[in-house]
């Protein structure tokens, strides 16, 4: 192994005064704004997490990375690290030009010197990269309905850090955390990565982990972007500093890593390990289906659950940081302790928790025994996701015009004022186009913007517990996908496609809109001359034709019902 973890790395950033010059120079320069996938790129880049990276890649460093895991001089690099930019922008942009990369509140962080400007082969990247070209994968799906099309390449002149406001003490650069280290005379330091909170099973593993090693224990949890769907850092953060306490203080150290997460599996865990060298890690935990996504379109996992350890220990030499296997613990009921899976003798009994099952324990406000996690843990979980019935959460119906979508969400929205208890409002498409989208018209993109402003006041409705009931058309796949994910940040988010026919639609037309489609006066009409992409996993599926409003909005009730949101 060639990791020295007591030297420190190098850094992209210049000098205070020369920061404080260039800050002024960036006035003249074109800025772009940073997504938050980028600025967590780019402080790994800036802080040496990324090294050997000087800055976004370029086109020959991008397609080597791609197609064989290699910058183009042959250094280990499996995950392409990009800056994409919508094609407004890059039209703007010759290579030779600085921009200036500016946080969301336009504070500049650092210069991009661009070299490179090119359109990547976005559907080569999925397949390679991240093994299928498949909208399932939350990276495939970044990429092909997020990500700008443009990728813009270059070295990268660090001038500040991004400002975190939380957290400020566990927020380690890799230099200083090399430099604890050295203070404490940990030579051998093994890495647990960690999107989750930590229970009694994960305490247990890096205990064995550590003393596998004879190394001392990192806790290195990722608090930038993980999977949509995860339980916020916040939360996550405050339930390992509850366990701390039960680790010796001398040996186990907890910082937080500001990385944003592809969930790319083997290629994945390769990235992580170089990121662990980069912060003086020697050895580092590798779980099974180790930074898996899930599902894909078939139903399938998209990686092998040991297909990520085979790679690591393919490539870990050359990583400089040596791979210690994730032992699947299990607690045995008449020995009263975790054991690992493989070591349990026969005829014990075997206790595990899913994390589907600890996600309904919690919605249900069931128990969860101390066997399974710490009572520190479960009182911060339980803050945070309170039983469902007490959760806010959003009601989406989808539909062709004149399907009913509106009057049944009136409806609905009655029905749940007369029940109480939390706020109700309704974010009718009309109603949303005058109050919050009266500039937009209905080009794709026009559509696409009004339905994620829905999303995003749906999303800080069920943020603060109540009710959000939306009622817009929303004809494309992605940009209801994109709201779910916002939603569920958050809460529940139900799904109701009314399934109305598009020909009962045009029999009801009261406002005459679909005979002003046929002759052609209104374009990229949806069900006439634009598509309409149906939900293939709606929550509830409503055909009005025959049957009436009230028994319609009675069945989103017992959806509600059933799905826990509301009392019986």
């Amino acid at each position: 192994m060639k990791n020295n973890n007591t030297m420190p790395i190098s850094e992209l950033f210049v000098s205070y005064d020369s920061a404080e010059k260039l800050k002024k120079e960036a006035g003249d320069l074109l800025s772009w704004d940073l997504t938050p996938r980028q600025i967590c790129d780019l402080e790994l880049l800036m802080n040496g997490g990324f090294n050997p990276l000087k800055g976004f890649l370029g086109e020959e460093d991008y397609n080597s990375v791609v197609e064989t895991m290699r910058l183009a001089d042959g250094s280990l690099w499996p995950m392409p690290i990009t800056l994409d930019v919508n094609q407004d922008f890059a039209d703007k942009i010759e290579p030779g030009q600085d921009i200036a990369l500016r946080d969301q509140e336009g504070v500049i962080l650092a210069i991009l010197s661009v070299s490179d400007k090119y359109t990547p082969n976005k559907s080569r990247e999925a397949e390679k990269v991240f093994g299928a070209d498949d909208d399932a994968h939350p990276a495939v799906n970044y990429l092909h309905n997020i990500a700008g099309p443009v990728y813009l390449g270059g070295p990268v002149t660090g001038i500040q850090q991004p400002i975190h406001y939380d957290y400020r003490g566990r927020r380690n650069t890799p230099n200083e955390l090399r430099a604890y280290f050295r203070k404490m005379g940990w030579r051998r330091v093994v890495a647990f990565q960690t999107r989750n909170p930590l229970h009694r099973a994960h305490q247990e593993l890096t205990f064995r982990a550590a003393k596998e090693a004879q190394a001392n224990l990192l806790i290195h949890p990722v608090v930038g972007l993980t999977k949509p769907g995860d339980i916020d850092h916040f939360t996550r953060v405050r339930c390992y500093e509850a366990v701390l306490d039960k680790y010796p203080s001398s040996t186990t150290s907890l910082s937080l890593l500001n990385l944003a997460m592809r969930m790319a599996g083997p290629r994945e865990a390769v990235w992580h390990g170089l990121i662990r060298a980069n912060h003086g890690c020697t050895h580092f935990i590798v779980g099974r289906d180790h930074a898996g996504p899930g599902k894909n379109s078939a139903g399938e996992d998209f990686y092998g659950p040991y297909d990520a350890q085979e790679l690591f220990k393919e490539f870990q030499g050359e990583i400089g940081v040596e791979m210690v296997d994730f032992k699947h613990m299990v607690y045995v009921q008449e020995k009263a302790q975790y054991e690992p899976a493989d070591e349990v003798e026969e005829g014990m009994t075997v206790l595990n928790i899913s994390g589907t099952e600890l996600r309904r324990r919690l919605s249900e406000g069931l128990e969860i025994p101390e066997w399974f996690s710490f009572p520190e843990v479960v009182e911060e979980l339980r803050r945070t996701k309170p039983p469902r019935a007490n959760q806010g959460f959003t009601v989406f119906f989808t539909g062709f015009s004149g399907s009913g979508k509106s009057t049944i969400a009136n409806a609905l929205m009655v029905k749940l004022m007369e029940l109480g208890g939390r706020p109700v409002t309704l974010l009718d498409g009309d109603v949303v186009r005058k109050n919050l989208s009266s500039e937009l018209g209905f080009s794709k993109e026009h559509r696409d913007l009004n339905i994620r402003r829905i999303g995003y006041v749906a999303s800080e409705i069920t943020k603060n517990g109540g009710i959000a009931l939306c009622a817009p058309i929303a004809p494309y796949m992605a940009t209801r996908r994109a709201v779910r994910e916002m939603i569920e940040s958050y809460g529940t988010f139900v799904e109701v496609h009314v399934a109305t026919s598009i020909e009962e639609c045009e029999k009801r037309d009261r406002k005459g809109l679909y005979a002003l489609a046929r002759a052609g006066k209104i374009k990229e009409f949806t069900g006439i001359s634009d598509p309409y992409e149906a939900p293939t996993n709606a929550e509830l599926v409503i055909d009005t034709e025959n049957t009436d409003v009230d028994n319609c909005a009675h069945q989103v009730l017992l959806k509600l019902e059933s799905l826990g949101l509301i009392a019986g």
